[in-house]
């Protein structure tokens, strides 16, 4: 069982980390997208960067909903 919250963590520290990084990733192209590119180039860079964010949010929702939720019996 302790090789099983192991591999949960694990996979917890994982989910946060890429989502930290798509968050990043996101956001450094918000702040491009919204200054230098222009046109169309523009649109499509604010536009990935928002659904990096979104993915970012999701991958942070079902790493901590796994800690919050799991039964009492194995906190």
């Amino acid at each position: 069982m302790a090789a099983n919250d192991g591999d949960r963590a694990a996979a917890r520290r994982r989910r946060l980390l890429w989502s930290g990084v798509l968050a990043l990733v996101g956001l450094l192209l918000l702040v491009v997208g919204l200054t230098v590119a222009d046109g169309a180039t523009a649109w499509i860079e604010v536009i990935a960067a928002i659904l990096l964010l979104v993915v970012s949010y999701a991958l942070q929702h079902v790493a901590r909903r796994e800690t919050v939720y799991r039964p009492d019996d194995r906190r």
